[in-house]
């Protein structure tokens, strides 16, 4: 059980197919759908990473022409569970092979799948199969879910793609390092998911790759927290304590901002029947310093998802903080959607007024009742309560 929450999928069990994933696949309806099919892109893309660097690239398409999926990420988090799964399972995924490296170099599918990711409005979009597309759901721990995937022999766009200014500007900079031009484009109010898009299409930076969409989702909101950071620990440090709380779709967030110089530290709890749990409550734990982390998180995505949205709080605050986030997950998340989930549940906690409190331990004795689990199992895996108290001059004012 504690392997199935830490892997989510990834077949860390040496299974070929992960058992979980299996149960959710075989449990929705699946449009049957021929040869061609006609719609409209979100748009969404999808980049694989089996076989890499031969990858399956290719944009995906409702298979209802009349179905319009163009949500945002916070309007999704406004569904439930049933729901998006539902609609999501109309999803195609369209995709042919292609090189990573051909990203400089794209030959008629892969150059309209990247006109397709640079657009901020749908798509029009047509696309012929090779045979008609597979009819199986598809989930994942860090995508959301979609629907039938085909291998695609013809792709053309029926709709003039909508490309921002600056997204057109950093795509056509073939000099800016991919980390600049995420930065770029972050700073300019692009939102994570469209550079995610930009970045796995292999639109950015100088060597110009296609990078795995799961991988690509975890570099931009790993790179965008990495600047806010170093903007925020230039910033004065909160005075007083800070507790925020908030849920979307089962994933429930109690935040506690503390005074002190900048750092992080994320609880999971996955409680009994969570989609990765199983029958028993699993709990772990992660966190940094002021300084960069060192290796990759034990937490996987939703580790870096979260704290974009801590940074981005306290960048509008113009704060620093050190700051403790508990995400229980509960039954009511019984399908995995997708890293995104947490970023919107922790952006949807900051969106609360805060209480405040003038010492830890009055701040912690409110979080505590809003949490289900029992506060000694969660708050042993703390660092940051367990290690000895800073004295900071906030704490004198």
């Amino acid at each position: 059980m504690d392997r199935c929450v830490s892997c989510k999928g990834r077949g860390f069990c040496g299974r070929p197919v992960c058992p979980i994933l299996r149960r959710f696949r075989e449990m929705a309806d699946r449009p049957k759908i021929g040869t061609q099919l006609e719609g409209a892109s979100p748009p969404d893309v999808f980049v694989g990473r089996q076989g890499y660097p031969l990858v399956s690239a290719g944009p995906q398409v409702p298979a209802n022409p009349d179905l319009d999926l163009s949500f945002s990420s916070g309007e999704w988090a406004r569904m439930d569970v049933g729901e998006i799964v539902a609609l999501r399972s109309s999803m195609v995924r369209s995709g042919t092979k292609i090189e990573v490296k051909d990203a400089k170099r794209p030959g008629k599918i892969l150059e309209r799948a990247q006109e397709i990711a640079m657009s901020s409005v749908p798509v029009g979009t047509e696309v012929t199969f090779l045979k008609p597309p597979k009819s199986r759901l598809q989930f994942d721990g860090y995508l959301m879910p979609s629907g039938p995937t085909g291998s695609v022999t013809r792709l053309e766009i029926t709709t003039n793609p909508s490309v921002p200014r600056k997204v057109d500007r950093v795509v056509e900079d073939s000099d800016l390092k991919a980390v600049q031009a995420v930065g770029e484009l972050y700073n300019s109010g692009a939102d994570v998911e469209s550079i995610s898009r930009l970045l796995s299409l292999g639109l950015l930076g100088k060597k110009r790759k296609m990078v795995p969409t799961r991988w690509s989702i975890t570099a931009t909101d790993d790179t965008a927290g990495k600047i806010l950071a170093s903007q925020i620990l230039e910033m004065p440090i909160v005075n007083e304590y800070l507790l925020y709380s908030g849920e979307r779709l089962g994933n429930h967030f109690e935040v506690l901002l503390m005074p002190g110089v900048y750092s992080y530290e994320l609880i999971e709890i996955w409680l009994p029947r969570s989609v990765w749990s199983g029958e028993q409550t699993w709990i772990g734990a992660d966190g940094e310093g002021p300084g960069e982390k060192k290796g990759y998180s034990s937490l996987s995505g939703g580790y870096y998802a979260a704290r974009l949205a801590l940074l981005e709080s306290l960048a509008s605050m113009k704060r620093q903080a050190s700051a403790l986030l508990v995400r229980e997950i509960s039954d009511a998340y019984w399908a995995p959607l997708g890293v995104w989930v947490v970023r919107e549940a922790a952006r949807t906690a900051f969106s609360s007024a805060p209480q405040k409190f003038s010492s830890r331990e009055e701040a912690l004795a409110e979080m505590e009742k809003r949490i289900v689990t029992s506060p000694q199992k969660w708050k042993a895996h703390s660092e940051m309560i367990q290690g000895s108290v800073q004295t900071t001059l906030a704490s004198f004012l």
